[in-house]
């Protein structure tokens, strides 16, 4: 068997996948993004997506046959993928456009009858092959999920890493282990399921109110869960674990098991009624468990509870966001006084003094994911990353697009602005204005309870539908407590299609990025993003309302904003807004940067 490095170009790894699908009799491999967690950010050792095509993007699906390979990914990638993807010898498809054909049919158009199909079963959710296996049934193909055929040739793979596990304070957490273990309980109960198996990361460390760093700017660690009503089966590698985490953990009835043993352990299961999410849960699980377990198919019960905040997880999300607040104004300050004064800066090096601004501010455990900071061009690649081959000068004019955010202790942030760094256009200004209201008019809204996201994201794309404009993602998505900042279900997005699980309607505590946007190849590219918090808003005969709390607190850049642009209940809510941010930054900051902050927010 040939192996093959991240050195050869991608042509030479795909050819060596090529002859080992030959000598496996193998028709066609499909390599996701994932790890046996179906975790959205994944560690270096399960990248086998990115190895094989190249694409660095977060989200993906490669599809190798013997003589084609295929991208799909979603909107936010489509310029980045072109540009990689360029000269490889793979196609890029564009997922979610009307005459861009699905994986499936691809291989219905391409393989014949009865063909073998290899994907690592580890890697894919069972619901997306059970979806696989009936959007192809008509062609009886042979769906191996056993094997792991990029990892076999990729020669230079880094090895699975395993950090130190730790106590999540209940301090911050708000509700004890055991507590939320009962929460769980009862839902089994409902249910009528002897047991659950939990594989999200997120829904464990919540569970278990432990935290780690296995998987970058993610404070999760490689673990699975079985919850019967008389213990918890929790699967880590054994070292990982502090010792004051595992005298805690077993002081609640945690049993601690090692990580590898857990697809055996589902082995020896009899005759149980199983209770599992197969959107979360892998093929490879529900594979290993016996014929004869009742499998009971239900989203995640942690996950709903997970993202309904508690009083002391939002108490924790102000002090969070107050502290990120003011390290964002802090860098502001210093890009703008930088860039007037014609020193030398890139995206790269802003990049490194935001962080070195957040990490003077108490409970600064690191990034929640890698610093967006797309300058000109740039901007319009919503999930821009700069590399040292595309590290672009910071100029006196035009937009730079800076999307970041922390973890903190006491919380998880995630902002993004649009700064103005010089002279800008007509047309940059309307687009930057028209963004705004958009924030605006949904932070503002307020709404019977038992509306969800899906309901309220037209109020963010109104001022650009408007213009016959648009932009080609989700509006917001939910963010965890010092956990993943892409957290499930509630997020704001009208085309709720293929979307699991179902967007939940809102409630009090749920915590949702707020970020619209545009943008335009080859020029620029706007998006405003703050967070927002569900809180209650009124109790009338007609029912129970509620409303946002935009918790960032940033101020918008007045240099791109038209006023005349806008209606007079959003130039309040600005105003208003600004003057919260001042009267709660400020203090924090030095004399200069606070008359910087006074005159950056002034009121238009």
């Amino acid at each position: 068997m040939n192996k093959v490095t991240l050195q050869q170009p991608v042509a030479e790894r795909i050819a060596a996948l090529r002859d080992l699908m030959h000598a496996k009799a193998i028709d066609a491999c499909i390599v996701p993004t994932g790890d046996p967690h179906m975790s959205e950010y994944i560690s270096a050792h399960y990248k086998t997506r990115e190895f094989i095509t190249g694409f660095t993007g977060s989200a993906g699906m490669a599809v190798i046959t013997a003589h084609e390979a295929g991208l799909w990914t979603d909107s936010r990638y489509f310029l980045q993928a072109a540009d990689q993807l360029a000269g490889s010898g793979v196609t890029l498809y564009k997922q979610g456009l009307p005459d861009t054909m699905k994986i499936s049919e691809f291989l219905m158009q391409k393989l014949p009858d009865g063909a073998a199909i290899a994907v690592d079963g580890r890697l894919v959710s069972s619901a997306w092959a059970d979806q696989l296996r009936g959007d192809t049934a008509a062609r009886k193909f042979d769906l191996r999920t056993d094997l792991d055929l990029v990892g076999d040739i990729w020669g230079d793979r880094p090895e699975a890493e395993y950090h130190e596990i730790v106590e999540y304070p209940l301090e911050y957490a708000g509700v004890s282990r055991a507590e939320k273990m009962e929460l769980v309980r009862a839902e089994m109960r409902s249910a009528g399921a002897d047991m659950l198996i939990l594989s999200s990361l997120s829904d464990i460390a919540w569970l278990m109110n432990l935290r780690g760093s296995d998987v970058q700017c993610n404070p999760v660690f490689f673990s699975f869960v079985i919850v019967t009503p008389e213990e918890v089966n929790l699967y880590v590698e054994p070292l990982a674990v502090s010792d004051a985490a595992a005298d805690a953990l077993r002081e609640d009835g945690v049993v601690l098991l090692p990580y590898v043993q857990f697809y055996d352990d589902l082995a020896q299961l009899d005759e149980a009624s199983v209770m599992l999410d197969r959107e979360t849960c892998s093929e490879r699980i529900v594979q290993a468990l016996p014929g004869d377990v009742n499998i009971i198919n239900k989203y995640s019960p942690v996950m709903q509870k997970k993202a309904v905040k508690n009083a002391v997880e939002m108490e924790g999300i102000h002090s969070a966001h107050l502290k990120d607040g003011v390290a964002m104004c802090k860098f502001l300050y210093w890009l703008k006084k930088a860039v007037s004064a014609g020193e030398a800066l890139t995206e790269i090096s802003a990049a490194e003094k935001l962080f070195a601004f957040r990490a003077e501010q108490e409970l600064f455990m690191g990034d929640s994911f890698e610093a967006i900071v797309g300058y000109g061009t740039h901007a319009a690649i919503v999930h821009y990353c700069a590399t040292p081959e595309s590290n672009a000068d910071l100029e006196p004019h035009g937009f730079v697009l800076i999307d970041s955010g922390g973890q903190y202790l006491d919380g998880t942030t995630d902002i993004t602005r649009t700064i103005a760094l010089g002279p800008l256009t007509k047309k940059e200004q309307t687009l930057f204005t028209a963004v705004l209201r958009g924030h605006i008019d949904l932070a503002r809204a307020v709404f019977p309870k038992g509306l969800n996201g899906a309901n309220l994201d037209y109020l963010a794309r109104q001022p650009l539908w408007q213009m016959g404009l648009d932009y080609g993602h989700g509006t917001g998505h939910g963010v965890g407590h010092y956990l993943n900042v892409h957290e499930d279900p509630n997020a704001f997005r009208w085309k709720t299609g293929t979307m699991t699980p179902p967007m939940p309607p809102f409630e009090v505590g749920m915590l949702t990025s707020d970020e619209p946007g545009y943008y335009e190849e080859g020029a620029f590219g706007i998006r405003h993003e703050s967070l927002l918090l569900t809180v209650p808003a009124d109790k009338t005969d007609y029912g129970e309302f509620l409303k946002f709390e935009e918790v960032t607190l940033v101020p918008f850049d007045l240099e791109g904003i038209l006023p005349e642009q806008m209606q007079q209940d959003e130039i309040d809510y600005l105003n208003a807004y600004h003057e919260t941010v001042y009267q709660k930054i400020a203090p924090h900051l030095s004399d200069a940067e606070r008359e910087w902050l006074r005159e950056a927010t002034k009121s238009i």
